[in-house]
C-alpha cells in the first residue's frame, strides 16, 4: 500500500513539472539561419501541442505553420513554430506572429558573422510526433554567454507557492474547527457503544452459563 502511495504521488509530480515546463517561458540563445512556411497535416498525437489557426483564420486539420529555423550556441538546430495563441491556452495573448515573422527574417545571419537573438518560447521540440516549441518573441542580445533571468517563472512559481501554502493553512483550520471536533464524537460515541455492548454481553453469557447444569456430588 505505501508503494501505491508513493507512486501516486510521483506521478502527480511528474505531471505538474510536466505540465509547466511545457507552459511556462523559456529563453533560448540562438543566430536565426531562416524562416519558411510549411503545410503541416495534424494527427491524433500531435494534435494536441499545436494551438489554434492564427486570428482571422478557420481551424482544421491541416495548415500553414510558420517556422523559425535557429542554431543554438552548442550549434545544435533547434527549430521554432510561429503561431497566433489568441485568448487560448496557454494565456500568451499572441496575435501578431505575422510580425514576428518578420523579425526574425531581419534578424537572420550566418555563421562568419552571427547575429546572436533570445527567443523566449514555450513548449517541446520533438522529431518523431513533429512538434515545435511556439515562439513568442525574439529580440538581440550581446553575445552568446548572455544569461536571462526567468523572472516571469519566478514570480508565477512563487505566487503558486504562496496560493498552496495559503490553502493548506486554510484547510487545517478547517479541519481543525470542524472535523476534528466530529471525529472526536464519534470516537467517545464509539467507545460508549462498545462498553456498552461488552457490559449486555457479559450479562447475557452470564445469564446462559446458568442454564448449565451443576456437578453432581
Amino acid at each position: 500500500m505505501r508503494y501505491l502511495k508513493w507512486s501516486f504521488w510521483a506521478f502527480l509530480v511528474l505531471i505538474l513539472f510536466s505540465f509547466f515546463h511545457y507552459t511556462l517561458p523559456q529563453h533560448d540563445i540562438v543566430r536565426v539561419t531562416s524562416t519558411e512556411i510549411i503545410r503541416l497535416d495534424f494527427n491524433t498525437f500531435n494534435r494536441i501541442f499545436y494551438a489554434q489557426a492564427d486570428s482571422g483564420n478557420v481551424d482544421g486539420q491541416n495548415r500553414d505553420v510558420r517556422l523559425i529555423n535557429t542554431f543554438q550556441t552548442n550549434k545544435k538546430v533547434m527549430v521554432y513554430r510561429n503561431e497566433d495563441t489568441g485568448f487560448g491556452w496557454p494565456p500568451y495573448f499572441k496575435v501578431d506572429s505575422s510580425n514576428l515573422q518578420t523579425e526574425a527574417q531581419d534578424l537572420i545571419s550566418d555563421r562568419s558573422s552571427p547575429q546572436w537573438v533570445s527567443i523566449t518560447h514555450y513548449g517541446w521540440r520533438n522529431e518523431f510526433l513533429s512538434i515545435y516549441p511556439n515562439a513568442i518573441s525574439v529580440k538581440t542580445v550581446s553575445g552568446p554567454d548572455v544569461r536571462i533571468i526567468p523572472w516571469a517563472n519566478i514570480i508565477i512559481l512563487l505566487t503558486l507557492a504562496v496560493v498552496l501554502f495559503m490553502l493548506r493553512r486554510m484547510w487545517l483550520q478547517f479541519r481543525e474547527r470542524s472535523i476534528d471536533p466530529v471525529l472526536e464524537d464519534v470516537g467517545d460515541a464509539t467507545d460508549v457503544a462498545r462498553s456498552h455492548a461488552t457490559g449486555i454481553w457479559g450479562r447475557l453469557t452470564g445469564w446462559i452459563a446458568t442454564w448449565r447444569s451443576k456437578p453432581k456430588r
